[in-house]
C-alpha cells in the first residue's frame, strides 16, 4: 500500500471508530475527516462534485423543510388520534393499526419524525387504556424501520442507494413494498406472541377505554386549519411527484426542492423559521461521508475490496444472501448511513462482473431491516426509547435485544427470500 492508501484507510477507520463510540460527535468526525482527505489531495478538488451525492442531500433538504411547516399545523397529531379512534378501545386494534400507520407515514417521511410525532401520542393511550406500553413502543419502532424500507425516501440509505444507482421511486415501491408489507405482519404477529399475555384487558374496561377515546377530538389537534389543508395537498403533491418522476425523467430531489418551495410560497411560513430546523448536522454528516468513502474509491481500495468478494461469490443469489445478511448484521452495530456509503461503490465495482440490480434491493433490504435488531440500530430506536425514559417506561438493551433480534433476522429472511425467489432462480 502507497501513503495515500494508507492515509484513506486510516481516516476511514478512524471516524468509523469515533461514530462507534460516539467519543465525538459524528458530523464532527466526518468534517474532519474529509477535510483530512481533501488537504492531503486524495479526492482532487475537481472531483468533489463527483463524490458529493446532492442527489442524496438536496433530496433531504426539501422533504425537511415540508415536514418542517407541516408539523406545525397539527397533521401528525390528528393522524394519531384518528387512528386510535378506529381501534375502539382494543389493544390488539391499537397495536395493528398504529404499526400499520406508522408503517405508511415512515415510507414517505423520515422515521424520526414519524415516531417524534406518534411517540407522544401512543404513551398517552396506554395509559388510558392500563397495560404495558413496551410492545407498542417497539412496534411502533419496529414499523417505522421496515415502512422506511418500502420507498426510495423511506429511509436514508434508501435515499443515498436511489441516487447512486439512479433507481426510480417507483421501481422501490415495486421491489421493497412487497416485502415491507409481508415483513410488517411478520413483525405484529411475533410482537403478539411475545407480549400477547401482557396488552389483554378486560371486556369492562375495553368499553371504559373506547368510550375515554371516542370522546377525544382529533379536530381539537388542528392548530392552524389553513395551513393543515396547505399541508396536506402539497404533501399529496409531492407523493404523486414521486410516482411520475420517472416518467417526466426529473430528479426526486427536484421533486422534494419544488414541494419545499410550493409549501413556503403558499403558507407564507417565514423561511428562517423552517429553514433553522432543517437538520443540518446530518446533511454534513452525509457530505463528509461521501468524501471519505470517494478517498477509499480513488485509492483503488473498493476496487481490490470487490475484486476479493467477487472471487468468493460464484452467482448473484449468493451475492444477495450475502450483501443482506452481511448490511443487517452490520446495521445492528454501527450506523446504517456510514454502511451504505461503504457499500455503494462496492457493489458499483462488482458490476464488472455480475448484473448488479438485485444486489441493490439486497443492500436496501439489509441496512433498512438490520437497524431494528439492537436498540442502538437506527435513530428511531433511540428516539423512541429516549421519549419512554421520560415519561418513566424504561426499555432496556437486553429487553430489546430479545424482540429485536428476532425480529431482524425473521424478516431479513424473508425479504432475502422473496429477493431470491425473484432474481436469484
Amino acid at each position: 500500500m502507497n501513503a495515500q492508501e494508507i492515509i484513506a484507510l486510516a481516516v476511514f477507520l478512524g471516524v468509523y471508530a469515533f461514530i462507534i463510540t460516539e467519543r465525538i460527535h459524528r458530523t464532527v468526525a466526518a468534517m474532519v475527516g474529509a477535510s483530512v482527505i481533501l488537504l492531503v489531495g486524495i479526492v482532487p478538488w475537481e472531483k468533489v462534485p463527483e463524490y458529493l451525492d446532492l442527489g442524496t442531500i438536496l433530496l433531504l433538504a426539501g422533504m425537511m423543510v415540508v415536514v418542517n411547516v407541516s408539523r406545525e399545523s397539527g397533521l401528525f397529531e390528528y393522524i394519531a388520534i384518528k387512528t386510535a379512534k378506529l381501534s375502539k378501545g382494543d389493544p390488539m386494534k391499537v397495536l395493528l393499526l398504529f404499526s400499520v400507520v406508522t408503517a405508511v407515514v415512515s415510507a414517505f417521511l423520515d422515521n424520526v419524525t414519524t415516531v417524534l410525532l406518534l411517540t407522544p401520542m401512543l404513551l398517552y393511550i396506554t395509559k388510558k387504556m392500563n397495560v404495558n406500553p413496551v410492545p407498542f413502543l417497539l412496534a411502533e419502532i419496529f414499523a417505522s424501520n421496515i415502512g422506511g424500507t418500502a420507498t426510495l425516501i423511506g429511509d436514508p440509505p434508501n435515499i443515498m442507494i436511489g441516487s447512486a444507482a439512479k433507481l426510480s421511486f417507483n421501481e422501490f415501491l415495486s421491489n421493497m413494498g412487497p416485502i415491507a408489507v409481508v415483513d410488517l405482519f411478520v413483525t405484529i404477529a411475533i410482537v403478539y406472541f411475545a407480549y400477547r399475555n401482557t396488552i389483554k384487558v378486560s371486556p369492562s374496561k375495553r368499553a371504559e377505554i373506547e368510550r375515554l377515546i371516542m370522546g377525544m377530538d382529533e379536530r381539537d389537534a388542528i392548530r392552524d386549519r389553513e395551513l393543515f389543508r396547505k399541508s396536506v395537498i402539497v404533501i399529496l403533491g409531492i407523493v404523486f411527484g414521486f410516482f411520475l418522476h420517472d416518467t417526466m425523467g426529473v430528479e426526486p430531489a427536484v421533486i422534494a426542492l419544488l414541494g419545499a418551495s410550493a409549501m413556503l410560497l403558499w403558507s407564507r411560513f417565514p423561511p428562517e423559521e423552517a429553514l433553522e430546523k432543517v437538520e443540518w448536522a446530518t446533511l454534513f454528516f452525509f457530505g463528509g461521508l461521501f468524501l471519505i468513502v470517494g478517498g477509499l474509491v480513488e485509492t483503488g481500495f473498493i476496487d481490490a475490496l470487490a475484486e476479493k468478494i467477487i472471487g468468493m461469490i460464484h452467482s448473484e443469489a449468493q451475492a444477495i444472501f450475502v450483501i443482506s445478511w452481511f448490511s443487517a448484521i452490520s446495521s445492528a452495530i454501527v450506523d446504517n448511513i456510514p454502511l451504505t456509503a461503504t457499500m455503494i461503490p462496492l457493489i458499483k465495482a462488482m458490476g464488472s462482473s455480475m448484473n448488479t440490480y438485485p444486489l441493490w434491493w439486497a443492500l436496501s433490504l439489509g441496512a433498512c431491516l438490520g437497524g431494528n435488531g439492537t436498540a442502538i440500530g437506527a435513530s428511531a430506536n433511540v428516539v423512541v426509547i429516549g421519549i419512554a425514559h421520560r415519561e418513566g417506561v424504561r426499555i432496556t438493551f437486553g429487553e430489546f435485544l430479545k424482540v429485536g433480534a428476532v425480529i431482524m433476522f425473521s424478516t431479513v429472511a424473508v425479504g432475502s427470500l422473496m429477493l431470491w425467489v425473484r432474481y436469484g432462480l
